[in-house]
C-alpha cells in the first residue's frame, strides 16, 4: 500500500436536501463546520442520487452501479451477495474499515436486523434508526450503559407536524460522531476507512430543542408551489389537497397554516445543524491526531427531501430536484483542491471510482460512475463531465404501482411512469423549479418523444455490464 493514500472519512446524512448548507447559498441555514469543508474542498453543486428513496440509492453509491444493475432497487430488498461494497474493496486493500449509523442495504422491518453480505466493515455500530426495535440496536446500548431510555428521553411536547427531540449529547448523530471519533483515535496509525450514517434529518421533524431555539420560525421560506399546480401533476404526486405524505400518519397539507410550514422547514434546518456541529467535533479528532491533512472526507446525502414544495413532504415516487439533488462535498488537503465549486452534472455512482482514484486502486470491471478525481484536483473545470443524470424508482418504497424513470439534463427533464400514460416534461429553462408539467402539451410533442428516446437509450446503458466479454465469438 502507497504511503500517500488518504484515510476516507464518508459522512452519508440521510434525507438532505442540497439547500441546506449556508455556503453553498441558503442563508436560512447554519452550518459554520460545513461552510469551512465547502470554502476548504471542492463541491459539486449538480449532484444527483440514482433513486429518492433510501436502500436503492445506498445500492448505487455504495457500489458505483445503478440500482437496476445491483437489483437492489427496493426497500425491503436483500443486496446481492456478489455485490461489492467499496469499503470491500478498500478493506482488500489492507485500510480497516468501520461504520457508525445505518447501512440499510437489506430489509429491517419488523424487528429483523440487517443481514450484511461480506461488506468489508471490521467494525460494525448498527443503528439503522434511533427508535428502539432492535437489541442489537448499537446506539440503544450506548443509552443503556449511561442508564437511559431512549422512549424516557423522547417525551418533549410535539405538534402535528414536528417534535422536541432528545437532547443533542444522548442523540444518535452525537452517538455517530462519538464512534467515529473513538475509530479514528484507535487507527491514527494506519490507512482506515469510515463510514458515518446518521439518521438525520430524516423525518420525524425531530430536533433537541437547543436547536430548534437557533431558528427563527417567521423567518423560513415557505414551500414552492404555484396555486394552479395540481391541475398538471399525476396520481403519484398525490396532490389532492389532502394527503401530500406516503406513510402512514402522513401530513394532512391541506390543513397546514403557513406557520405549520415553516415551523416544519425550521426543525429540519436545525436537524442539520445538529449534524454540523458532530462533523465540527470530528474535524477536531482528526486534527488532534495529526490526520486531517491525510484523511480525504466526502459529505453527502442518500437523497433529498420534499420539505413541502409542490405540495409534498418527505419521499415516494417524485423526481423533483428537492428530492434527487443532494449536497456533495470533498475535502482532502494534502490531495485536493481547495474552494473549488464544480457545476456539472454528476451522479452519486461517480463516487466509488473517484474514491478509488483517490486511493491508488483499480477500478471493479462492474463501475458504472465516472471519476471525479480530475475535478477535485481543481482542473478541467470548464468541461462537461455528463449530458444528463439517470434516476430510477420502482416500486421501491410507497405506491405499489409507481415504476418511474427519469432523465435530466442541463435544460429539460422528462419522468416516464411506466404501465402508465402519465408522466412530467419540465422545461428547465423556462420554469427551473418545475411547476409546469409540459407533458400533456400538444405543442411539445416533439420535445417529449426526442426526450423519451433519450430515456429509454439510458436505460439501456445502464444494463450490467458484467460479466466481462471475453471474445467477439
Amino acid at each position: 500500500m502507497s504511503a500517500c493514500q488518504p484515510n476516507i472519512l464518508w459522512i452519508c446524512t440521510d434525507q438532505q436536501r442540497y439547500d441546506t448548507i449556508g455556503a453553498l447559498g441558503f442563508p436560512h441555514a447554519q452550518t459554520p463546520h460545513l461552510d469551512t469543508l465547502v470554502r476548504n474542498g471542492v463541491s459539486f453543486s449538480q449532484a444527483y442520487c440514482q433513486s429518492p428513496v433510501c436502500t436503492p440509492s445506498r445500492a448505487s453509491f455504495l457500489t458505483g452501479r445503478y440500482a437496476r444493475t445491483t437489483r437492489c432497487r427496493q426497500n425491503g430488498q436483500q443486496i446481492p451477495q456478489e455485490e461489492r461494497l467499496l469499503s470491500r474493496h478498500f478493506a482488500d486493500q489492507g485500510y480497516q474499515c468501520g461504520l457508525a449509523g445505518k447501512l440499510h442495504l437489506s430489509s429491517c422491518a419488523q424487528g429483523r436486523v440487517e443481514k450484511r453480505i461480506e461488506d468489508g466493515y471490521g467494525v460494525f455500530h448498527w443503528s439503522h434508526h434511533p427508535q428502539p426495535d432492535w437489541p442489537e440496536n448499537a446506539y440503544t446500548q450506548w443509552l443503556a450503559q449511561k442508564g437511559l431510555q431512549w422512549r424516557d428521553l423522547y417525551d418533549g411536547p410535539s405538534t402535528p407536524y414536528i417534535k422536541e427531540g432528545i437532547p443533542a449529547a444522548y442523540h444518535q448523530t452525537t452517538w455517530c460522531a462519538e464512534k467515529t471519533i473513538e475509530f479514528i483515535d484507535k487507527h491514527a496509525s494506519q490507512p482506515w476507512f469510515f463510514s458515518f450514517n446518521c439518521f438525520d434529518p430524516h423525518h420525524p421533524f425531530d430536533p433537541p430543542r437547543e436547536y430548534l431555539d437557533r431558528y427563527e420560525v417567521d423567518s423560513m421560506p415557505l414551500p414552492s408551489i404555484r396555486f394552479n399546480e395540481w391541475d398538471h401533476k399525476t396520481i403519484y404526486q398525490q396532490l389532492d389537497h389532502q394527503w401530500a405524505h406516503n406513510e402512514p400518519g402522513g401530513f394532512h397539507v391541506a390543513g397546514m397554516t403557513q406557520a405549520d410550514h415553516r415551523s416544519v422547514r425550521a426543525a429540519y434546518l436545525a436537524m442539520v445543524s445538529l449534524i454540523d456541529d458532530q462533523v465540527g467535533r470530528i474535524i477536531e479528532a482528526l486534527e488532534a491526531t495529526g490526520q486531517l491533512s491525510r484523511t480525504l472526507l466526502i459529505f453527502m446525502s442518500d437523497h433529498g427531501e420534499m420539505l413541502g414544495d409542490h405540495g409534498i413532504y418527505m419521499k415516494g415516487p417524485h423526481f423533483y430536484d428537492q428530492a434527487l439533488r443532494v449536497p456533495l462535498i470533498f475535502h482532502w488537503p494534502e490531495g485536493f483542491a481547495s474552494g473549488v465549486t464544480y457545476d456539472g452534472l454528476t451522479e452519486l455512482i461517480d463516487l466509488a471510482p473517484t474514491l478509488c482514484d483517490a486511493a491508488g486502486i483499480e477500478h471493479h470491471s462492474g463501475f458504472q460512475g465516472k471519476s471525479l478525481f480530475r475535478f477535485c484536483q481543481g482542473k478541467d473545470l470548464d468541461t462537461e463531465h455528463r449530458t444528463h443524470v439517470f434516476s430510477e424508482y420502482y416500486n421501491a418504497w410507497t405506491h405499489a404501482h409507481a415504476y418511474g424513470s427519469m432523465l435530466r439534463s442541463e435544460t429539460e427533464k422528462i419522468v416516464v411512469y411506466h404501465r402508465s400514460e402519465q408522466g412530467e416534461l419540465y422545461d428547465l429553462q423556462e420554469d427551473p423549479d418545475e411547476h409546469e408539467n409540459l407533458w400533456n402539451h400538444p405543442q411539445e410533442a416533439e420535445r417529449k418523444l426526442r426526450l423519451l428516446k433519450a430515456c429509454f437509450d439510458s436505460s439501456v446503458f445502464t444494463m450490467d455490464p458484467m460479466p466481462p466479454r471475453l471474445g467477439p465469438f
